[in-house]
């Protein structure tokens, strides 16, 4: 694949992932995790924290190169 991800693209994505580490992160918190599952969903949670900051990292560096995008501050304290 080696088009471009677009503006719209790389949004969704970012702000899916923001939402999944929320979701993560509260089922973690929750009762709701069986004990022989703690380690794999923190694993999980790890993983999808690593993707979203990966994500970040390249919408800021498409915010350098195209000024109408939000910054990202903006982006994920919007409210859609």
């Amino acid at each position: 694949m080696s088009e471009k991800i677009s503006n719209n693209a790389m949004i969704y994505a970012t702000l899916a992932l923001n939402s999944e580490v929320d979701l993560q992160r509260e089922y973690l918190d929750s009762d709701d995790v069986p004990e022989d599952e703690r380690d794999n969903e923190e694993e999980i949670l790890a993983d999808l924290e690593q993707a979203f900051m990966e994500f970040v990292d390249l919408y800021k560096n498409r915010c350098k190169t195209d000024k109408q995008l939000p910054d990202i501050d903006e982006l994920l304290n919007s409210q859609l």
